[in-house]
């Protein structure tokens, strides 16, 4: 008989990084699942009405690669945060997402990368119609409060631009340039990697009920290099992350980008995984301060010149800014109970038997 040595015998768990699947932003509802269901080897569609029941059957499979020793990417949901939207598996490329609420998409290899499992017949119908006027009436305030919301994100950005402008014209650029390529020299020299750079987006955050909720820790905290960066709004933090991506890009280094709050065609975060090394905006709504000896800061403040003119301009925009991103906040809260009570009447019509075995049509893609 053969006996194990149970004290030498070591679990490898997978690991698993948490994302915002959507983001609310001031150019409108951004997400980046159509770059995800490209790059993905299979793409499985979850089909639901408004549901919170999905959210179980993907933590269920998320943890079922986890145990398997896969790292898997966690997308949330910024109306509810502890509900998940997404999984991607990235060993294997196979990404699962619910795919009506919130972001309807739809398969386009029907009988190749993509699949489809549909679990509107899980639910009474008959339940349903008698709540009918009652959902109607949730839907009609929800789409009310979410076109405030949305509003006021985009004022809110249009304000942010103008705080923007005012410390664009007092930056000292060609500081900003030397320190570019200060960086550029550091972190790279003469590396050269002799394949094609795997580049990757990714949301870190989003407008939430409680305000501004982001996952930059999860994201970055097992890179064994964190460089914070601090500087004020329009001081060129997203230039430098941008430059520094297409450098790694060109050089065959693998990039992923993140970026939350208003703008989707900012950056906020990069990471170079085979680096270990991520840089990030630790300032408002997402500020960060240094948490052990990896972490660094890279100041950009003192590259922008003092100007009592510009400071009292800035001390008026921000009061205007801080007072729509209070109003999209309560917006947002109002959304987020809305849309509670919807997924609560919805769910109290599902049937349980039924549910779960369309849930279980998912193991024939999972077993591995």
């Amino acid at each position: 008989m053969q006996v194990v040595n149970w004290e030498r015998m070591v679990i490898i768990y997978g690991t698993i990084t948490e994302y915002m699947g959507t983001a609310y932003t001031g150019l409108g509802v951004a997400h980046k699942y159509d770059t995800l269901i490209a790059t993905a080897n299979k793409t499985i569609f979850l089909k639901a009405p408004p549901t919170n029941a999905l959210s179980n059957v993907l933590n269920d499979a998320a943890a079922h690669f986890i145990k398997r020793g896969y790292d898997v990417d966690r997308f949330n949901n910024p109306v509810h945060p502890d509900n998940t939207d997404a999984i991607f598996v990235k060993d294997i490329k196979l990404f699962i997402l619910q795919a009506s609420h919130p972001v309807p998409l739809e398969p386009t290899e029907i009988g190749g990368r993509h699949h489809v499992i549909s679990f509107y017949d899980a639910y009474d119908e008959e339940k349903l119609e008698s709540r009918a006027t009652e959902m109607a009436r949730i839907a009609e305030e929800s789409t009310l409060v979410f076109t405030k919301m949305m509003q006021a994100m985009s004022e809110a950005k249009r304000i942010h631009d103008d705080w923007e402008q005012v410390n664009i014209a007092r930056m000292m650029w060609h500081e900003h340039e030397k320190l570019i390529e200060s960086l550029k020299e550091e972190l790279f020299g003469t590396m050269k990697l002799h394949k094609q750079s795997t580049v990757s987006h990714r949301i870190a955050g989003s407008l939430a009920p409680g305000g501004s909720r982001d996952y930059i820790p999860s994201i970055t905290n097992w890179t064994k290099r964190r460089v914070l960066m601090k500087g004020l709004s329009g001081t060129g933090k997203s230039t430098i992350l941008k430059t520094l991506g297409k450098e790694a890009e060109r050089r065959g280094i693998d990039v992923q980008y993140g970026w939350c709050g208003l703008d989707p065609t900012s950056v906020d975060i990069l990471v170079l995984p085979e680096l270990s090394i991520s840089f990030f905006d630790a300032t408002q709504p997402h500020e960060y301060d240094p948490e052990s000896s990896v972490d660094e800061v890279l100041d950009l403040v003192s590259m922008c010149m003092e100007d009592e003119e510009a400071e009292e301009k800035i001390r008026e925009i921000s009061g205007r800014y801080k007072e729509k991103i209070m109003d999209a906040t309560g917006y947002m809260h109002a959304y987020a109970l809305s849309e509670n009570r919807l997924r609560e009447i919805v769910d109290q019509a599902l049937i349980r038997k039924s549910f779960e075995e369309k849930a279980r049509q998912l193991s024939k893609w999972i077993d591995v």
